[in-house]
């Protein structure tokens, strides 16, 4: 039996792509914090946190111990006239050159931020779809495996969008049980049915009386997040052994990525997000060890 995948991503420490979202943590506090947690594989996190030349990204993460998982890409995959394919294909330059396998797209709105979306005609939609197919095809040429990404405040948010993607297109899923859940779709219920579609995991548990607030539009998800949305694997409310037991029963073999969205509000005077990481890599550790 081989060893679970897991692995960290920078946003558990607050990193995070959206301008004016909390103070940002340096590689040299979060990258040595990951390895003091146990981790030994990361997401990349945001442009601008780790160096540009992938060359030099792939030096200082091996310079602490971490190995290349891959990363989250938006993109605008609606707009005809638009085609994401460039950009895209810059990043996979960059995954590939760093030793990354997975690319981690979200259907982007083109706004800033993660508090509000726009509605999708029929033929956005079609347009998206058949982005996310040439998309997938053509990161699997290249060596690597792209996976969609259902995120809050993306054009694939809510359960009716997510069984758009399950009947429109080919594109395997990131199960984000934390994003899944505060879009309404239960994300137990999601590995249950849909398992053979998930290719990468981002586990976060969720507060669900703040996920309900967001979800009925009575508080934005920036907000929440503020608040605490997200918690420590086995503190909150979504069911994470039950859907680390359907992945294993479908013989997942991808990472497992511990992801917890947090927003600081300045440069912590302790260990910070340190301690939540640790709790999560211990549930996880010892739920994935009952396998």
């Amino acid at each position: 039996m081989t060893s679970p995948r897991i692995a960290g991503a920078p946003i558990s420490w607050g990193v995070c792509e959206v301008p004016g979202w909390g103070h940002q943590l340096a590689p040299e506090v979060v990258l040595p914090q990951m390895r003091a947690a146990g981790l030994t594989a990361t997401e990349f996190g945001p442009d601008g946190f780790l160096p540009d030349p992938p060359a030099a990204k792939a030096k200082v993460l091996a310079e602490h111990g971490l190995a290349a998982v891959g990363g989250f890409v938006p993109a605008v995959l609606h707009e005809a006239a638009v085609d994401p394919l460039p950009d895209v294909d810059r990043a996979i330059d960059g995954f590939r050159a760093a030793g990354a396998e997975l690319l981690v797209l979200a259907a982007a709105t083109g706004r800033s931020g993660y508090d509000g979306r726009p509605e999708l005609d029929a033929g956005q939609w079609s347009v998206l779809l058949g982005n996310l197919d040439r998309l997938a095809a053509h990161a699997a040429g290249r060596g690597m495996t792209a996976v969609l990404h259902p995120h809050v405040g993306t054009l694939v948010e809510t359960r009716a969008d997510v069984d758009r993607i399950l009947s429109g297109s080919g594109v395997p899923l990131c199960l984000d049980t934390g994003h899944l859940l505060v879009g309404g779709t239960d994300p137990r219920t999601l590995s249950r049915e849909a398992a053979g579609r998930v290719a990468h995991t981002h586990l976060k548990d969720v507060d669900g009386a703040l996920a309900e607030r967001v979800l009925a539009g009575a508080l934005p998800y920036s907000t929440a997040v503020a608040r605490g949305l997200f918690r420590p694997l086995g503190r909150g409310d979504a069911d994470i052994a039950g859907i680390l037991g359907d992945l294993a029963a479908a013989r997942y073999t991808g990472w497992y990525v511990l992801e917890q969205d947090v927003m600081l509000p300045a440069a912590p005077e302790d260990e910070g997000p340190l301690a939540d990481v640790r709790a999560s890599v211990d549930f996880l550790r010892e739920h994935l060890g009952r396998r």
